[in-house]
């Protein structure tokens, strides 16, 4: 049987970067979709398209059939309860991993986890991404199974980071942090790179963190002096207060369910941002599968955007 995989999240940011490098690495790749039509920007018109989504068992069910290995990317990120998150996030993962389970024999299982996992307290979200990991670990007895805990990804498509970095581009840092704060940060193409290694090698039953290998992380400083290098010139720092934040996050969340919509900014995230340690540690999951970061964050933002922009 030819080397086949199956991924969720495939028409998203980072399961996209990811198919797109299973296919070059000559893996078949099926990807699950919501859309009855191909997507508008589908990432590789050679992707096997299953139509359904992640509530729907019977799809799940032809996504996972004869394939090695399921790597699961699909995620909520945005929204205003816990059960807005947990829908996808727990009880999503919980029904792909139990059909995967049920499989003979079962496919190897990657969770595409986050590091706000570690922090299950701190927000609707991370708890929720701590949950999906629970599921799995839950079959340990079924399936094989693995987690990786990203930090902020950011990279070619990216949406999340991208005004943060386009807005130093042109001169303005908001410092969103408290100064004390340190955080993490990987390029989408050393995560997909990291997804191919565990592919290769024989490790499971367990969670591993990641980051580009800046040991002891970023702080907003150590960021801005990046894009400050990289600019030529001197980008101004504009520290936004957690009081402001959390104004800002509450007016949002009733501006959201006056109008139906799900919120990024919210009290959770608020928390979220200004948490003091988001710091990784690659030594396990290198040791593991022989996989060490290649993009620095000099090297991803210069290829990521125009610093010479006015």
């Amino acid at each position: 049987m030819p080397r086949s995989i199956a991924i969720t999240g495939a028409t998203g940011f980072i399961g996209g970067r990811i198919a797109v490098r299973l296919l070059g690495a000559g893996y078949a790749v099926k990807a699950l979709r919501r859309s009855s039509s191909p997507p508008k920007t589908s990432p590789e018109p050679s992707i096997h398209w299953v139509h359904g989504a992640l509530e729907d068992a019977e799809s799940l069910q032809r996504l996972v059939e004869d394939v090695n290995t399921v790597i699961h990317c699909a995620g909520v990120v945005r929204g205003t309860t816990q059960q807005s998150f947990d829908t996808v996030n727990a009880a999503g993962v919980r029904r792909l991993a139990r059909i995967c389970a049920k499989q003979s024999p079962a496919p190897r299982f990657l969770l595409l986890s986050s590091l706000a996992a570690r922090e299950p307290s701190i927000s609707p979200y991370a708890a929720s991404k701590r949950k999906g990991e629970q599921v799995v670990a839950d079959l340990s007895e079924m399936i094989r199974w693995a987690a990786l805990r990203a930090p902020a990804v950011y990279g070619p498509g990216d949406r999340a980071l991208l005004p943060l970095f386009q807005l130093m581009s042109r001169g303005i840092a908001p410092i969103l942090g408290p100064k004390e704060a340190r955080f993490s940060l990987l390029h989408v193409d050393d995560l997909a790179a990291a997804v191919l290694h565990w592919l290769a090698a024989d490790c499971s039953q367990r969670i591993y963190e990641l980051d580009d290998g800046r040991t002891g992380g970023y702080s907003w400083e150590d960021t801005v002096n990046t894009a400050e290098a990289l600019r030529g010139k001197r980008v101004v720092r504009i520290p936004v207060s957690a009081f402001a934040m959390r104004r800002v996050a509450a007016g949002n969340v009733s501006l959201a369910r006056l109008f139906g919509y799900a919120p990024m900014l919210t009290p959770g995230k608020v928390r979220e941002l200004r948490h003091c340690d988001w710091v990784c540690d690659n030594r396990e999951l290198s040791r593991a599968i022989g996989w060490k970061p290649q993009v620095s964050l000099e090297a991803g933002l210069r290829n990521m955007l125009d610093w010479n922009d006015e």
